[in-house]
């Protein structure tokens, strides 16, 4: 097997919570009291637009909350709705530790729109661990595509089994693996050390 050289490591799930995904969505609609049915299919109309890079924000907000007018602000639905993301302590330490070795480049491939990608980037400190962010919203591909992971490995110049991309959801794990890439699906942290481990990968 060859050598760990660099780790790749999806952003909601494993070091965040997600930014914007199912659960973070229904909780925003309960606190505003939108209807759910509407919202979901204006939304899964421009998803893919939003988690690209097409739209911005302010476009996704006004075609699934605000083509009509509501009782709370725009102000107050963005703050809510960046409140949502929220640290996963341990997760974020293990990260840091094998960022401080030096030993592996460490990069994300990660779903996320923009203006939600940034803040969390900034947020959370995320330039001080990773020094690639293979974002949807940079590259105009998303997770499962194979395309992304190409990409991914392209920017790293490094050969897939090189590499280890680390996710909690199964399917996008799946075309990493196609590719030669190591996988593990996050469960917790103390899973995720030893399973690194086994492949060598350690502070």
């Amino acid at each position: 097997m060859a050598k760990i050289s660099a780790t790749f490591w999806d952003v909601g799930g494993v070091l965040l919570t997600n930014a914007w995904d199912r659960t973070e969505r229904l909780r925003a609609l309960n606190y505003f009291r939108l209807d759910e049915v509407e919202f979901n299919d204006r939304h899964e109309m421009v998803v893919s637009s939003f988690e690209r890079g097409k739209i911005t924000l302010d476009e996704y907000l006004e075609r699934t909350i605000f083509y009509r007018p509501r009782p709370f602000t725009r102000e107050a639905f963005y703050e809510y709705m960046f409140s949502l993301s929220q640290a996963k302590p341990d997760s974020l330490q293990f990260a840091r530790e094998l960022a401080k070795s030096g030993k592996y480049l460490m990069a994300t491939i990660n779903n996320e729109s923009r203006e939600l990608n940034l803040y969390r980037i900034n947020k959370f400190g995320l330039k001080d661990i990773f020094g690639i962010f293979v974002s949807s919203c940079f590259v105009g591909l998303r997770k499962p595509e194979v395309p992304i992971y190409r990409l991914a490995l392209d920017v790293a110049q490094r050969l897939p089994e090189e590499c280890c991309f680390i996710d909690d959801r199964a399917l996008n794990l799946e075309c990493a693996r196609q590719l030669g890439m190591q996988t593990i699906q996050m469960q917790n942290v103390a899973q995720l050390r030893q399973e690194l481990q086994s492949l060598g990968v350690e502070p």
